[in-house]
This record gives C-alpha cells, sequence and structure tokens, in this order.
C-alpha cells in the first residue's frame, strides 16, 4: 500500500474510503493520488454519487415503458404526454443535511431537485415532498419540523413553484435521523429535451450561475455516513441556498436553450464540479480539461480542493458550441449570473485539471464513473411477522372513540399547518388543492393536467418488505387513479440504514423486488430516482422507507373526481374485497399502542382490475366522489369524505360478515369508496358484475353527522375539530 506524509491511513478513512478501494484507486492510477485527487475519488465514490451498495439492485427495476423517454441515468427522468410535451420529474434526499440545518437543508434539497428538472430543459411546474421525524416528544423534533417546511416553503415561494403535496409521518426511528425527500415536476417540449452527454473534442466548458464558495464540502461523503455524537460537527457541509439567485438562473437557462448554443448541461449538485464534468465527460466518451484560475470565486484563496468539491449551489456547467461564447454570456450577464468559459472536451477520457500554472488533477473518467465500486453485500431475508386474526386484536369500547383518536393523532391528523405555508396556488394551474388522494395541476394552457402522489407505508415495509414495496408502488398508483388520471411513471427514494448489515440490506432487496413486481403488473416504470443509505445513529437505522413518487395523466381536467361528498342523496359503494386485516395498520399502531401481524397482501391483479373499472367509471361521469381506502381502513375513508364536504353519511355494516372493528378499521388493499347518483347505481353495479369487480352497498350521504348501522352518530364538525387541532398545537407549544 502507497501512503506518504500527506495521504496517510487516516486522511484515506477520513475521506470515507476503505483500504481496499483506496488500493484500487493506486492501482487504477499506477501511483498514489494527490490530496485533492483522493477527494476526488471520495465523494465520486461516495454512496451519494456511486450507488455502490445499490446499483446492482437498481439495475433490476422496470424502466422502460410506451411513454417513457428516458430512464434513470439522466438529471431526472422523461416520459410523453403527448401533444409534443415531456414530462420532467425526479425526487431527491437531503436528510442529512436537513437534521444538521434544518432550514437550509430543506431550502438546497429543494433546489437542487429543481435545477435537475429545468437543466434539461423542462419548466418546473410543481413540487412535491415526503417528510418524516422523530417522535413529538423528543426534543429536537419540533424544531425540525418548523424549519424543514419554512426551508420547503421559503425555497418554493421565492420561485413561484407550488408546492402542492406531499407526506408528514413521526416515528422514533426517525428520532436522530428526519427525512427529507423533495420531488419536482416540470414540463418540456419533446423535441427540446437537453441531455448531460458532452461530445465532441475543443467544444468550450462554461460555468454558470453563483459563484463558488466553501459551504457543502464534502456533503456528498457526509450525506453517505452514519451520524453519530459529533453530528453537529458537520455543519459546515451544508449548502446555502439563494432561491432569488435560482430563478434568474432558471431563466437564463431556459433562454438560452430557446437558441442552439447548447450541447450539454448538468447542475453542479452533489459534489458540485467534480460530478458535473466527471457524469459529463463519461456520457459523452471525451475527456474533460479545466483551468480553476477562470472558476467565479467568492473566497479568497481557495484551494483546488476546496473548488472542486465545493457544493455552492446555484451552478450549472455547460458544453457549448465554439463561437457561441459571447452570445450565451450575454444571456447570463443580462439576468445579473456569472458567465466563464474554464476549459474545453478532449479525446483524453481523462480529467486534467490546472490551478495557478500547475497540473493538480490527473485522472482518467472512467474509474470515477462507470468503472466505480459495485458491491453485492450480504443480505439476510427479512421474516414476516405471524399472522393475527380479527378476533386476537382487542374492539374498543367506542368506535367512534377510535376514529377520534386516530384522527386526532400525530400521524393521521390534518396536515393543513404544513401546506398553508407553501404556495399551492402560484402559477394559476393547481386544480385540486393539498389534502385530497392526489394533486392535480393543469399543464398550462390546455385541459388535460398531471396528477401526481407521493406515498409509502414504512411499517408494512419493515414487517415485509416484498409486500410493502409493492404497497408503496399501489398506492401511488391507486391515488392518481382515485382522481380519475392514468397513471404514467414514477420516481423512488430509497431510504434505508446501513447497507453494510445484511439485515438492512435484505429490506431494501426486498422492497426492490415488490416494487419490480408492482411496477410491471401496473405498466408503471421506474424512470428516475435516489438512493439514501446510512440513514442511522450509533447503530440504531430508520424504519425502511421507500418513499414512492407517481406521475399520471388526467386527459380533461372537466372529469377530474374528489373525495368530498356532493348531494345528500347520493349512495356510497364500495369498492374491492373485504378482508378485514387488522396486522400493522393504524388502528393497532395508534388505538392498542402495538405493532403485531403481518402487512397486508397486495393482490396487483386485484388492483389493476379494480383501478382500471374506477377509472373508467370517472371517465364515464358516473360518479360524484371518489377517494382510496388506505391508513386506517374504511372508517377513516369515510371521515375524510365527510369532513371535506360537511355532509354526513348513513352506513350500514349488517351486510359485512367481519366483526366490526375489523371491517372499519381493516387495511386491506385495493379498495375504494365512491358515491353515485342514486339513478346511476344500477349502471355501476352492471359494469362492475361484467368485471367480476366486487362492489358492496354502504349507504347514503346525509345530513351532518356519521352514522353506522343507526347507532351513536357523530357530527362531522366533531371529527373536523379532532382532525384539524393536534398539528397546530403541537407547533405553537411554548
Amino acid at each position: 500500500m502507497t501512503y506518504n506524509d500527506i495521504i496517510t491511513k487516516k486522511v484515506v478513512k477520513d475521506h470515507g474510503l476503505t483500504k481496499d478501494e483506496y488500493s484500487t484507486i493506486v492501482k487504477r492510477l499506477n501511483r498514489a493520488p494527490n490530496l485533492t485527487e483522493l477527494g476526488i475519488f471520495s465523494v465520486m465514490w461516495s454512496e451519494h454519487c456511486s450507488y455502490k451498495s445499490s446499483k446492482f439492485w437498481l439495475k433490476k427495476l422496470p424502466t422502460t415503458g410506451e411513454c417513457v423517454i428516458c430512464g434513470p441515468g439522466e438529471n431526472a427522468g422523461i416520459i410523453d404526454i403527448g401533444d409534443n410535451q415531456a414530462v420532467v420529474f425526479k425526487m431527491e434526499s437531503h436528510n442529512h443535511p436537513s437534521f444538521i440545518e434544518p432550514y437550509q437543508g430543506a431550502a438546497t434539497g429543494v433546489g437542487g431537485i429543481m435545477r435537475d428538472v429545468f437543466t434539461m430543459g423542462a419548466r418546473p411546474m410543481a413540487n412535491m415532498n415526503a417528510l418524516r421525524f422523530g417522535e413529538p416528544s423528543n426534543k429536537k423534533t419540533r424544531m425540525l419540523v418548523n424549519g424543514v417546511v419554512e426551508g420547503v416553503g421559503g425555497y418554493g415561494n421565492c420561485m413561484g413553484v407550488p408546492t402542492v403535496g406531499g407526506e408528514l409521518h413521526f416515528d422514533k426511528s426517525y428520532d436522530s435521523n428526519n427525512l427529507v425527500n423533495a420531488m419536482c415536476v416540470g414540463i418540456a417540449d419533446a423535441d427540446k429535451i437537453f441531455y448531460s452527454a458532452a461530445t465532441g473534442v475543443g467544444n468550450p466548458v462554461v460555468y454558470v450561475g453563483s459563484k463558488t464558495g466553501r459551504d457543502g464540502i464534502h456533503g456528498a461523503t457526509m450525506a453517505s455516513a452514519e451520524f453519530d455524537e459529533n453530528t453537529d460537527q458537520k455543519r459546515p457541509t451544508v449548502q446555502v441556498g439563494d432561491p432569488f439567485t435560482e430563478k434568474l438562473l432558471l431563466e437564463a437557462c431556459l433562454e438560452l436553450m430557446a437558441t442552439d448554443s447548447i450541447i450539454a448541461i448538468q447542475d453542479m449538485g452533489a459534489a458540485g464540479l467534480t460530478s458535473s464534468s466527471v457524469e459529463m465527460a463519461d456520457k459523452g466518451n471525451v475527456g474533460f480539461y479545466m483551468n480553476l484560475d477562470y472558476v467565479p470565486q467568492r473566497e479568497e484563496n481557495m484551494t483546488a480542493y476546496e473548488m472542486l468539491l465545493s457544493e455552492s449551489q446555484e451552478r450549472m456547467l455547460m458544453v457549448i458550441k465554439p463561437g457561441h461564447e459571447d452570445s450565451a454570456k450575454a444571456i447570463f450577464v443580462k439576468w445579473g449570473l456569472d458567465f466563464a468559459v474554464i476549459g474545453e472536451t478532449t479525446d483524453t477520457n481523462r480529467l486534467i485539471i490546472t490551478h495557478k500554472g500547475e497540473s493538480v488533477v490527473d485522472i482518467p473518467v472512467a474509474p470515477l464513473a462507470d468503472d466505480s465500486p459495485e458491491y453485492e453485500r450480504p443480505w439476510i431475508k427479512t421474516v414476516p411477522p405471524a399472522a393475527i386474526t380479527a378476533d386476537e386484536v382487542a374492539t374498543p369500547l367506542s368506535m367512534n372513540n377510535a376514529l377520534l383518536k386516530l384522527l386526532g393523532s400525530a400521524n393521521y391528523c390534518s396536515r393543513k399547518w404544513v401546506w398553508e405555508q407553501y404556495d399551492h396556488m402560484v402559477m394559476g394551474d393547481t386544480i385540486a388543492r393539498p389534502g385530497g388522494d392526489a394533486a392535480v395541476v393543469r399543464v398550462h394552457d390546455t385541459d388535460k393536467a398531471l396528477a401526481i402522489s407521493t406515498d409509502v407505508t414504512p411499517r408494512y415495509v419493515y414487517a415485509d418488505p416484498v409486500e410493502g414495496g409493492k404497497q408503496a408502488v399501489a398506492e401511488t398508483w391507486r391515488n392518481i387513479t382515485a382522481v380519475g388520471a392514468q397513471p404514467l411513471a414514477i420516481t423512488d427514494c430509497m431510504n434505508f440504514g446501513n447497507p453494510e448489515r445484511p439485515e438492512i440490506m435484505g429490506q431494501f432487496v426486498g422492497a426492490i423486488e415488490g416494487m419490480i413486481e408492482a411496477c410491471t403488473k401496473l405498466n408503471y416504470p421506474v424512470v428516475s430516482g435516489n438512493v439514501s443509505l446510512y440513514n442511522e445513529t450509533s447503530g440504531a437505522g430508520i424504519l425502511p422507507t421507500p418513499a414512492i413518487g407517481g406521475v399520471g395523466l388526467l386527459a380533461d381536467i372537466n372529469k377530474m373526481a374528489t373525495l368530498n361528498f356532493k348531494e345528500e342523496g347520493d349512495i356510497i359503494l364500495l369498492i374491492g374485497k373485504e378482508n378485514g386485516h387488522l396486522g400493522c395498520t393504524a388502528y393497532v399502531e395508534e388505538i392498542l399502542g402495538k405493532s403485531i401481524g403481518q402487512a397486508p397482501r397486495v393482490d396487483l391483479d386485484e388492483e389493476l382490475k379494480n383501478g382500471n373499472f374506477v377509472r373508467n367509471i370517472i371517465d364515464n361521469e358516473y360518479v360524484n366522489a371518489v377517494h382510496d381506502v388506505s391508513d386506517g381502513g374504511l372508517y377513516m375513508a369515510l371521515a375524510e369524505m365527510a369532513m371535506a364536504s360537511g355532509l354526513g353519511a348513513d352506513i350500514k355494516m349488517a351486510d359485512c360478515k367481519l366483526p366490526i372493528h375489523a371491517a372499519l378499521f381493516g387495511e386491506d388493499q385495493a379498495r375504494y369508496v365512491i358515491t353515485v347518483p342514486p339513478g346511476g347505481v344500477a349502471t355501476v353495479l352492471k359494469a362492475a358484475n361484467e368485471l367480476a369487480v366486487t362492489v358492496r352497498l354502504l349507504g347514503t350521504v346525509i345530513g351532518s353527522r356519521l352514522t353506522i348501522d343507526n347507532a351513536n352518530p357523530i357530527s362531522v364538525s366533531k371529527l373536523k375539530k379532532a382532525h384539524d387541532q393536534w398539528l397546530p398545537n403541537f407547533m405553537n407549544k411554548n
């Protein structure tokens, strides 16, 4: 092993590299690296950039389909929605930075994912997020929630991009590892999409945007390591965002994209100038020469190491056509942004960098990118817990009190406190506001819209990663279906603990296997995504959380379905089979304070059949309201429909042969509640019978109370009061 006075064993370890990895670097270079080169290998071989523990399994995901223009491997995925329009979208994590510095961590996560979208030529049209925090009783939770929500809103609002929905969940496993997963969706002309593959030799390499500072250095490495008692010392690795500059960068990039100047473009995200240059060179099978003397800097005496590893925000790297430098520069100067030619493409397939007249980096590109390490780590299959029957689960003394407790709990209360801090109406195209099954955003100046959903149920994944992975995909498919849209494709954000622990790697593998099944059966491919590992502190990992972001197309916004009851006298129907599954449910978690039983089985044939049926009756305008049944079961779904409208319902459960608590709180999958005008019931039942879709008559929309079998009615206003109070009360505590 080749070490020296500068590159010692400790220095290598501090850079997050193993002994074997360092040995490989020496072999690839046929010499010991210098410190700057070691830093480059460190960030490019980090989990965050290389996916070294996950790419073996990620390659197995279905990534192609009739609508797919571009799958994983670019800044974001792209799908075709017709009329020469393409949807560009992706979800990414900013977990570790948001725990260290919640406002900036969340803000820069939002900024980064928007750059991933507009670097491909798309104008962002909507943001979503999936947030997870520790127990409410944890001393840091309220501070983290407040900072993250402010960061998400602050950046998105300033950019003028609506944040239209998301998730918020609390669990002890996230006490020291909150999750901040940000998703962005944009629209581009299908024939004007920009990619990151740099081609040709002698083409100018151009730096645009903000100046480079010392913020975010080794952010990618920090995001690829467990936390410990020294976490706060990592605060300097968190980037600082400026949404006003990003807005200028967005407009300048889109203006330049309207010309014929750009060959390739890449966001400077994780690992900054290093990753952007390496990825562009690798994809285009070229080399890059760069002179760091020309990099715009906002701090004095920056070293090559600092400039290459800085993760300062609001920066892009471009390769443009020779002769277009002056016209391109004029655009960025007009928008008040830096523009600098810092190098050129070469035929060397090497990354060669100089600083102050000296060569500081000379590395072949391949070992930094496609030829980086890939590990097939040992894994242990998760053994699901034993199944339980309804008889083994205690019946509540009062069904209504159980419902009120669920509605007023931290995990199932209203999220209005969160989304009211986001500008969800800016741009004027938000059709369905937060709080429904899926967000719906009009494609500007058309009658079609995108339906967007983020979802995962970590308690299911922990109990059974395969079923949990299937359910996460199926839940977003169901949410998009419930508004009448055709689900098209997903992005994912795979949040797990330490992959070097076989049981954690087993969770990851199981979730991937479940996702493969669901995506294949539902024709719902994965087109982009992110993996966030090492979400652990001192050996305690998070619940496995493979967050799924789904996108669908609503061909006619006038046919959009919503969950709120519409008219008194409407007939309420339940679509889907009832088995009264109580294992791993919100009921046993919140009411009984336990975590028992198997996760619910996901019958993908039923999902497909029932979802296609529901979408068809929405399109034919047979229904007045639609809501999928998920957390909390049937009773929760009915309560949500009532609270959204102020109307009540008279529900009949006598025909159901299940124990009443299993029927009301069971979380069987592939189910929807719909309402139909009285004169349309026969038509719906006939259509269901022809397709062998299970339907049960539930009752009637009436009054302002929810009643089960004519006993113990509960007012909708009481439900809403319980639902609305918890989160603002928690956040407003002194």
